[in-house]
């Protein structure tokens, strides 16, 4: 198996730490708001990534975060130590807490990634449910002499982690020319542009609220003690500990969409390795961005959709996963209406194809002719072959369509589309039940279409074929299936 890695910006034989086990993390949602269908397909890479690693024979320690507190507004400027803390801006806006906007919109997440069929991961680590384990590192990297305090918050020293340690920081993305073009003006209190935050202060220094000098409106909900005073921590440094936590110090893969390569990944290394003095992690995984109508993705453009939108314009939320399969995770992907329209009638047809597979078949099974046989272990081998070669699922999809356009029986096609379909995740038998609910739409036409028989006008009959089928529905003399 082989796989990009960011980090050394090469395809590479994939080696696991460990022999058939391996242990992944992905970078999960900010749960301030609605998890748009750009940021579902990184956790679609995901979902193929682990469903390919146990394809081959790997069972996956796999874990998500939910970052529910200390990921800040001036991450969209440049500097994502700067601005409201996401949480807290949302629950003035909604007039909730902090708390209630979090489980709130992690509920909403859980229901968009149940609808498109991810696997489920050992833990969703929520950053509020691990504070201790986040206090705990920040104190191993200030005892390593990597740390200083500011008036608002202790900071990791970039320069003193090159120096004691012997590492380049930011070898994943080229931060010094990302630091410069920050559009928010830099905080002078910092030794490096580089520096990043571990842990803020609620209040300048880490006193506590004091109601007789400090505006009531701006009292933080999330807050802890600790060592340093009251705050919260850094959004980079809950990855870090909570990945450590559950997979161990050092693990095989880190996953996330390509714009946690600019920081947040980077600092996630630095600060990991600069505790341990261990690597961190051996393969970084990065999905690209998904664009709508060729334009950037984004809440302000009105162009930000969520899977509640599928779901509202009719559309099956696993359409959008199969829309997800018709590009490599590392190439952009355009989303259009008809684009998505496009993948629900190719899923419908999939779908038709699985069910229709499951008649009787003439010939028998037993005495399959050798060439047969070795076509279908040629389609098990070359799809096995693409998804393992960097995830090429586009590829993948073609074998899939050749193998059902083949001669082979209807029985083995069927055996093929249920082994396929564990790494795709399609719910293919889902089609069985839709057979059975040819919509209204769909039956008005095949009316048409046989009183035009009726009177031998086999011309526009086809045409109308044509029109079912182009729904994803086939259509034969001697029978309809749905």
């Amino acid at each position: 198996m082989k796989l990009y890695n960011s980090l050394s910006r090469k395809v590479e034989d994939f080696v696991p730490l460990h022999p058939k086990a391996v242990g992944m993390y992905t970078c999960g949602p900010t749960v301030y708001s609605f998890v748009t269908i750009g940021n579902m397909r990184t956790y679609a890479t995901s979902d193929l990534l682990v469903r390919t690693l146990q394809f081959n024979g790997y069972t996956v320690d796999y874990v998500i975060n939910l970052t529910d507190v200390g990921h800040l507004t001036g991450d969209n400027e440049g500097d994502a130590d700067r601005g409201e803390d996401r949480l807290e801006k949302s629950a003035k806006k909604e007039g909730k807490t902090a708390w209630e906007v979090a489980g709130f919109y992690t509920d909403a997440f859980l229901k968009d990634f149940n609808a498109l069929n991810y696997i489920k991961p050992k833990i969703f680590a929520k950053a509020t449910d691990n504070i201790p384990e986040q206090i705990e590192l920040i104190t191993r990297l200030e005892k390593n002499g990597l740390t200083y305090a500011t008036s608002d918050g202790i900071y990791f020293d970039t320069e003193k982690y090159e120096t004691n340690t012997h590492r380049k920081y930011g070898e994943l993305s080229s931060l010094d020319s990302i630091m410069e073009g920050a559009r928010v003006e830099p905080n002078p209190e910092k030794r490096n542009a580089r520096d990043f935050a571990l842990w803020k202060f609620s209040y300048a220094g880490g006193r506590a609220f004091d109601p007789a000098r400090d505006d009531e409106s701006l009292k933080r909900q999330m807050e802890w003690e600790s060592p340093w005073g009251v705050g919260f921590p850094g959004w980079h440094i809950e990855c870090s500990a909570m990945s450590m936590k559950y997979l161990g110090e050092t693990f095989d893969i880190h996953a996330g969409g390509e714009d946690l390569r600019a920081t947040h990944h980077p600092n996630e290394i630095a600060q990991s390795e600069g505790a341990t003095n261990k690597l961190f992690v051996k393969y970084w995984v990065h999905s690209a961005f998904l664009k709508v109508d060729g334009k950037r993705m984004g809440k302000s453009l009105g162009n930000a959709y969520t899977v509640s939108d599928v779901v509202a314009k009719g559309f099956d939320p696993l359409a959008l996963r199969y829309f997800y399969l018709t590009a490599h995770y590392k190439s952009p992907l355009n989303f259009t209406w008809n684009g998505l329209e496009a993948a629900a009638t190719a899923l419908t047809k999939l779908r038709n194809a699985f069910a229709s597979c499951n008649e009787e078949e003439a010939e028998d099974r037993t005495i399959l002719s050798a060439e047969k046989l070795q076509k279908i272990t040629e389609y098990r081998d070359r799809f096995k072959n693409a998804i393992s070669d960097d995830l090429n699922f586009p590829q993948a999809l073609a074998i899939v369509w050749e193998a059902l356009k083949s001669n082979i029986p209807r029985a083995d096609k069927r055996d093929l589309l249920q082994l396929f379909d564990e790494v795709l995740g399609l719910q293919l038998d889902k089609g069985e039940q839709k057979a059975k609910e040819i919509p209204a739409e769909i039956k008005e036409l095949l009316k048409k279409r046989e009183e035009l028989r009726a009177q031998k006008n086999f011309e526009e009959a086809d045409k109308m074929r044509d029109q079912i089928e182009e729904k994803g529905y086939t259509v034969s003399d001697e029978s309809f299936k749905g």
